[in-house]
């Protein structure tokens, strides 16, 4: 089977090299990549400043990102929306967009489904299904700055998935995303969740970019964490926290720390008072 390369998720020097390989000048590559990201168009034949001849050449070679809406929900109390995206295998997602007094923010997934079995998340229900390309990560911020005709400013990675189990297509996705040829998102205005796979916070902290780590916590301690996250058998809080110290050392970003209650299991006083002295300063 011949799979088609995935335009969307190439970054400017790569598009380059792949159009050029096609035979076309080098200005070619800066009015694609603004057609898809900036322009954020749903096809080669939006492109109308292509020729129609080299419009063909690039479908029959690359595959075009675009999610699908297939249902909105909108909340009756604050407008916030939910999206159920389908992706081009007839798998689903859920992004939400929700307006704060400083921008609009968008939370997205990174994955179909979840691996991770955290016990108060609906999304691992099913297990992992696949990981989510760059493009398509990308193009569910694309589809709502559409379809809600207004920018996104802030972006946090916190659907379904856990973003640092799809390592590689995370840190793609981050560069395309705060690239200035494209949505030119700061990366200061985006968060990405974890449960806490260790390995990977701490590469995270060595590529030099300067987005927020947001640090699934849910527990004061490894007894009741194991409980709830399946992943604390395998990273107790003692390589967790000193994990999430070096990236703050490395990076100069504050983390933030999650804490879902659920009742009897994690939010008694002790273990308030636990988790204050847990992760003080």
């Amino acid at each position: 089977m011949d799979t088609k390369k995935d335009i969307k998720s190439l970054n400017l020097e790569e598009l380059k090299t792949e159009l050029e390989s096609m035979g076309e000048k080098a200005f070619r590559t800066k009015q694609m990549y603004e057609w898809m990201h900036v322009k954020l168009v749903r096809s080669f034949d939006e492109m109308t400043n292509l020729s129609a001849k080299f419009r063909e050449q690039c479908k029959e070679k690359y595959e075009y990102t675009c999610v699908n809406p297939v249902r909105i929900q909108e909340s009756k109390i604050d407008g916030t929306k939910k999206f159920l995206f389908e992706l081009s295998d007839g798998n689903v997602v859920e992004s939400v967009w929700m307006q704060y007094k400083h921008g609009n923010s968008v939370c997205i997934s990174s994955q179909v489904g979840c691996r991770m079995g955290c016990k108060f998340c609906a999304s691992t229900l099913d297990g992992l299904e696949r990981n989510l390309t760059p493009s398509e990560m990308l193009d569910q911020i694309y589809a709502i700055t559409r379809l809600t005709g207004e920018r996104v400013s802030n972006v946090v990675v916190m659907g379904t998935g856990e973003p640092m189990d799809n390592y590689d297509n995370i840190l793609k996705f981050l560069h395309l995303l705060t690239d200035e040829n494209g949505l030119n998102i700061s990366q200061r205005n985006i968060t990405l969740s974890t449960c806490g796979i260790v390995p990977n916070i701490l590469r995270l902290a060595e590529e030099n970019i300067q987005i927020t780590l947001a640090l699934s916590l849910h527990a004061p301690n490894d007894e009741v964490r194991r409980t709830l996250m399946p992943i604390a058998n395998r990273y107790s809080l003692k390589e967790i926290l000193p994990a999430c110290q070096t990236y703050f050392e490395k990076t100069g970003r504050r983390l933030t720390f999650e804490y879902s209650l659920v009742s009897g299991v994690n939010d008694n006083l002790e273990e308030a008072k636990a988790l204050t002295a847990l992760i003080k300063g």
